[in-house]
């Protein structure tokens, strides 16, 4: 028996190839999946059965494309419906891989269809469980994602709680947990870093998992502190019911050159979005005008799924040489499937084809320092609403919010006023800058180094205080 997780840290996901006597099962599979048709095959093995934990919302899946290619089945929990040829599982079914079983175990709560699948090894032990987005190591999965369902979230609350204490806490202590998320995925609000743990160390540890919490404890508990979803989520969900485009077609699309003159033209005529996945301090230096900057270098895919709105958004790259494919496939993973090409010799090119070019500026933290205490400038935190509330600069100046709702407070900030604009270390900052930019916003000066720099300087900080109920 040969268990191997396949984990992809942008997107904080797990996917899992399991593999015993020559049969293979994987579960949650990326949506790139050449690389388990490649595995198997120098294994000498079939691929059998592709397991799905539930319709994931913060990914597309590769289970549609992969069963394609292979022919093996695809398998989700009880109730899935969807648009192409599935075996919707029975609670406790089994299927045999070789000579170990996979069990389902219906766990309802993240969504309906959520399982848990129970790998029994070949001496008959309870040996693992690919747990989904039902239990995490530290948290368990928010139960707000269900797609077109007429129950509430404290109603799925109130069943993730039944799920975890007659299916998962029953199980020996010593059964591995394998989830789909670690840190760092918005699936839940507080994951570990740890990818891979074992049961009986969650039970003592992981606050969802308390012997004594009452079912209306934990409903109140786990539905407390979370974020709404990015709006991608629900997109995503739908893509994964309903099937999507072959990715070996998309990434052809996408990994088409197009020369400074071909690329002005697609942007204008195709209305495609100009997306610069280089480092912030490059994009600072030198952009196209009205081009948006996410940098490979930090969570991709999520910001763009928070970010850009329309699935569909036909969308050209400016990439580092070397990372156009990667850019394709990672824009692919969240469902974005209409990237028409990529700027050939890159920003280079651009300026030697004569074409205009855009800076930002930004300062180190020192220079930010003098012109806060010599000016009334106004300064724009786009940290998550957590980092804001722990510590921030202070004074009226201030203002504040998370990139993620950038677009939902357009009309929060001036286009007349100056605007400094920091995150934590600068990756947003610059995200931010550039949306604001392309939306007609001029006077905007980024603080290199964020808020990072900001605290070890000797600018005054200070905790949210929470106004007073009394």
């Amino acid at each position: 028996m040969k268990i191997e997780q396949i984990y992809t840290g942008c997107l904080a996901q797990g996917a899992y190839y399991i593999e015993s006597n020559n049969e293979v099962a994987i579960i949650d599979p990326l949506r790139e999946t050449q690389q388990y048709v490649d595995k198997a095959t120098k294994e000498n093995s079939t691929i059998k059965y592709i397991f799905e934990t539930h319709f994931h919302a913060d990914f597309v899946s590769g289970h549609v494309d992969l069963a394609k290619k292979t022919g093996a089945k695809i398998i989700f929990g009880p109730g899935a419906e969807t648009n192409y040829d599935i075996h919707s599982a029975k609670d406790n079914e089994e299927f045999k891989l070789g000579n170990i079983i996979i069990k389902v175990l219906h766990t309802p709560g993240h969504t309906l269809e959520s399982s848990t699948y129970l790998l029994i090894d070949e001496n008959g032990k309870e040996h693992a469980i690919f747990s989904g987005d039902t239990l995490f190591l530290g948290d368990v999965g928010r139960p707000d994602l269900a797609i077109k369902s007429d129950l509430t979230k404290e109603d799925l609350a109130a069943m993730l709680y039944d799920s975890l204490r007659d299916k998962i806490m029953t199980l020996p202590d010593d059964v591995i947990v394998y989830p789909a998320h670690g840190a760092g995925s918005a699936c839940g609000k507080n994951l570990s870093k740890e990818t891979v743990g074992v049961l009986g160390e969650q039970k003592k540890t992981n606050y969802a998992l308390r012997a004594d919490m009452t079912k209306a404890e934990f409903v109140k508990e786990v539905l407390a502190g979370i974020a709404p979803p990015p709006q991608y989520f629900a997109k995503n969900a739908m893509m994964n019911k309903s099937g999507y485009d072959n990715f070996e077609t998309i990434l052809k699309q996408g990994d088409t050159p197009l020369n400074p003159n071909l690329f002005e033209s697609v942007a204008n005529n195709e209305d495609a979005l100009v997306l610069d996945v280089r480092t912030e301090k490059e994009f600072v230096k030198a952009h196209i005008p009205n081009s948006i900057f996410i940098g490979l270098n930090g969570a991709f895919a999520p910001w763009v799924g928070a970010l850009i709105t329309d699935l569909k958004q036909p969308i050209i790259l400016v990439t580092p040489e070397g990372k156009e494919q990667e850019t394709v496939t990672r824009l692919s993973r969240v469902g974005y499937d209409n990237t028409l090409g990529y700027l050939e010799g890159g920003i280079d090119a651009w300026k030697k084809a004569g074409k205009d070019i855009e800076t930002i500026e930004s300062i180190p933290v020192d220079e930010f320092s003098k012109a806060y205490k010599n000016n009334s400038i106004h300064i724009l935190d786009v940290r998550k609403d957590g980092e804001y509330k722990s510590e921030h600069l202070e004074g009226d100046q201030v203002q504040h919010f998370a990139l993620d709702f950038i677009n939902e407070n357009m009309n929060a900030i001036n286009k007349d006023k100056t605007y400094y604009i920091h995150c934590a270390g600068g990756y947003r900052s610059v995200i931010a800058a550039s949306i604001l930019k392309a939306r007609g916003f001029e006077n905007l000066i980024d603080v290199a180094g964020g808020f990072n720099a900001i605290k070890n300087s000797d600018l005054p900080t200070t905790n949210y205080v929470c106004p007073s109920t009394l």
